[in-house]
This record gives structure tokens, C-alpha cells and sequence, in this order.
């Protein structure tokens, strides 16, 4: 039986966790592995107090949900602390056999598939074998979704790194998440670490938390896509009306935007979760 300490500050509190890689760790003398440490760090901290972690991603070996199954599965929790979402386009690209092989993850992990409009679905219903490619306008919805899916089923998100360029969606998809999360008329609390560079550090400006002035700008870059330049605008218009209300003093959310240290970083999240928790 899974028991909880009277001292879980983060009983019944969900995290979600948006993180995808970002081209700018080579130049700032950093690697995908301490990136990863960050996870695991904010996984740990998040499970010790009683609290769980969500992230919507997909079942290849070797990405970041491998990363959170096995930090999750170090708790001895029988409650499935961790929450995986697959969007329609993740489950669908596998052969049905292989993705039943690959559910059968851990007690630690429930991963739920979802449909075009993201609810919850049976990944077997409607399917052949081998699976069938995806419309990419499908695809596109379909990762909006799943992105509205885990904002009704979490009480505050993380971001770190993201692309600029290349993404699948509408929009890169931390940014199309910040946008969701601070919803003025539902929002959720933000917590953007961007020491890890990314998108990230885009949205930490356009919020006004930080100029992140520590940042170096890519001599090498090219012109910013468009879609990325027009939903950071909508950002910044909307920037005030909620805020980020998400337990952490304005130093403490500069700290937050520029720190590189899976400590700190774990730390100040939940620190700021827990205070709203109480």
C-alpha cells in the first residue's frame, strides 16, 4: 500500500514537465546529460514530497521519457507518479505490437494515448499493422491537444530549452504551452528555467522576468521564423493579465530563468509549488 507522509507538501499536485532539446547547449559549454540531471533532480524532488510529474512525449529508447520512468521507478510509489501522454501522431507512427511492448513500462508510469481531439483513447482501436503515416495538418492538431489534454490534468508546468526552428506544431511547443498555462482565463502557474537556452529564453523575455542579458546570441543564426516572432507577440500582449502566479518571488523567478543547476532549479520549482500548495 502506498503511504503518505502527513509532511507531502505536494500531495495531490501534478507537475508537468515541457522540455525538448536545444541547439543552443554546444555554445554554452553544456550537454543533453546535464539536462537530463535537471529532470531527474525535479522528478526526485517532486515524488519525495508527494506530488507527481506529467510529460507528453513519445517511447523512443534513449529520450527524455526513458529519463523520467527510471527516476520515477526509484520511488517506492505503487500510485503511477509518473504520467506519460502520447499524442495521436506518437502512437499511431508504431506498430501496434511494438507499442504494447513498450506501454508495459513500470508501475511507476501510466502512459495514456490520446485521439486528434485529445482525449483519451484505445491506441488499438482503428488500426492496422503496420501503422499508417499521419496527416501532418492531423499531427499538428493533434500535438495542440494533447497539449490542452495535460493543462486540465496538471497544476503548474515547467519549461526548459525547446526548439526555435523545426517544430512540429503551429508553434514551438513550449511556447504554444506557455500560452496555454497563462490562459488569463484559465491559468496555471510557469515556471521557464532557460539556462538551458531555447526557446525558453525567448519566452523568459517576452514575460519581462528577465533580459537575460547572460545569453549569448548565435552570430551564426538566421532570421527568425515567423510563426515563433507572432506567438511571442501574443505572449507579451497577454504577459500581464495573469502574471505567472506560481509561488516564486520576481528574484526568485530571475534565479530560476538563469540558473544551469539541476539543484536550484529543482529547488525553486518546488519551493513555488509548495507555498501555493499551502
Amino acid at each position: 500500500m502506498t503511504t503518505t507522509r502527513p509532511t507531502d507538501p505536494l500531495k495531490g499536485r501534478t507537475l508537468a514537465v515541457s522540455v525538448s532539446p536545444s541547439s543552443d547547449l554546444p555554445r554554452l559549454g553544456l550537454r543533453d546529460e546535464q539536462l537530463r540531471l535537471t529532470l531527474g533532480e525535479i522528478t526526485r524532488l517532486f515524488l519525495d514530497g508527494g506530488g507527481r510529474v506529467a510529460y507528453g512525449g513519445h517511447l523512443d529508447p534513449g529520450g527524455y521519457t526513458s529519463a523520467l520512468i527510471t527516476e520515477a521507478a526509484r520511488h517506492d510509489r505503487d500510485d503511477h507518479p509518473l504520467l506519460v501522454c502520447l499524442a495521436w501522431p506518437e502512437h499511431r507512427k508504431l506498430p501496434l505490437s511494438e507499442l504494447r511492448a513498450r506501454l508495459d513500462l513500470s508501475r511507476a508510469a501510466r502512459v495514456v494515448c490520446l485521439d486528434p481531439e485529445g482525449r483519451e483513447t484505445d491506441p488499438a482501436a482503428e488500426r492496422g499493422e503496420p501503422a499508417e503515416p499521419v496527416d501532418p495538418a492531423l499531427a499538428r492538431a493533434s500535438l495542440t491537444a494533447m497539449r490542452r489534454y495535460l493543462r486540465t490534468h496538471t497544476d503548474g508546468r515547467l519549461l526548459i530549452g525547446g526548439r526555435r526552428a523545426g517544430f512540429q506544431g503551429e508553434l514551438p511547443g513550449l511556447l504554444e504551452e506557455s500560452l496555454i498555462s497563462l490562459d488569463p482565463e484559465n491559468p496555471q502557474p510557469l515556471y521557464p528555467a532557460s539556462g538551458f537556452g531555447g526557446v525558453t529564453v525567448d519566452i523568459v523575455r517576452a514575460l519581462g522576468i528577465d533580459d537575460c542579458a547572460w545569453f549569448p546570441r548565435d552570430p551564426d543564426a538566421g532570421p527568425d521564423d515567423p510563426r515563433l516572432l507572432a506567438g511571442l507577440e501574443r505572449l507579451r500582449a497577454g504577459a500581464k493579465a495573469p502574471g505567472l502566479s506560481n509561488g516564486l518571488t520576481p528574484e526568485e523567478n530571475r534565479r530560476l530563468a538563469a540558473s544551469r543547476s539541476p539543484a536550484e532549479i529543482a529547488g525553486l520549482v518546488v519551493q513555488g509549488m509548495g507555498r501555493l500548495a499551502a
